[in-house]
């Protein structure tokens, strides 16, 4: 593991002295870097932004502005194109989407407007019935009632809404004693 030698005093004091221009040209380069690593909410990349070294705040504010005008910041794609990934990759719930937003810090109007848009197109219905057969193909039918508790509490998990996973666990497990008769 290789140490990094600390800068002389001297440098450090040159860094505070960097004339506002070269601090955005830096802060911008930042952001490029970041954003090609992976896509990021605003607030998201603010926050990275003014950890790193020389940032200031108004730095970070005119490089923000000047992505905004060129496109590669918008809070509205970003959510819906998270939404919908995660979506076709697994089924998940509602409530569990909204809140990875919320943690991608996406503001809860812009994330629910682009839920409203994944949703429209892959019907919540749609994705309980798939993680369901992909949960009895993997650990089988529910056969007692603590094999039902822990689907119900898995879909809950998935962030599903309750009364959907109440209708969804009770009609699989009268589906199961239809079949036992």
């Amino acid at each position: 593991m290789r140490k990094r030698r600390s800068r002389p005093k001297d440098k450090l004091e040159q860094d505070s002295r960097i004339d506002p221009a070269k601090a955005r040209e830096r802060v911008f380069h930042r952001a490029g870097k970041l954003l090609a690593a992976k896509p990021r909410s605003v607030e998201e990349l603010r926050e990275r932004l003014l950890e790193g070294r020389g940032a200031t705040k108004a730095a970070v504010e005119a490089v923000i502005q000047r992505l905004r005008e060129y496109g590669y910041l918008d809070d509205a794609k970003f959510a819906h194109s998270f939404a919908s990934l995660r979506v076709q990759q697994r089924p998940i719930g509602r409530q569990r989407l909204q809140r990875d937003l919320w943690l991608k810090k996406v503001d809860k109007k812009t994330a629910d407007a682009a839920l409203d848009l994944v949703f429209e197109a892959t019907p919540e219905g749609d994705l309980i019935d798939r993680a369901i057969a992909k949960r009895v193909r993997l650990r089988g039918k529910p056969e007692t009632r603590a094999d039902a508790k822990k689907l119900f509490d898995h879909l809950l998990r998935q962030g599903f809404a309750f009364e959907l996973v109440v209708d969804k666990v009770r009609a699989l497990a009268k589906a199961n004693t239809d079949d036992e008769d």
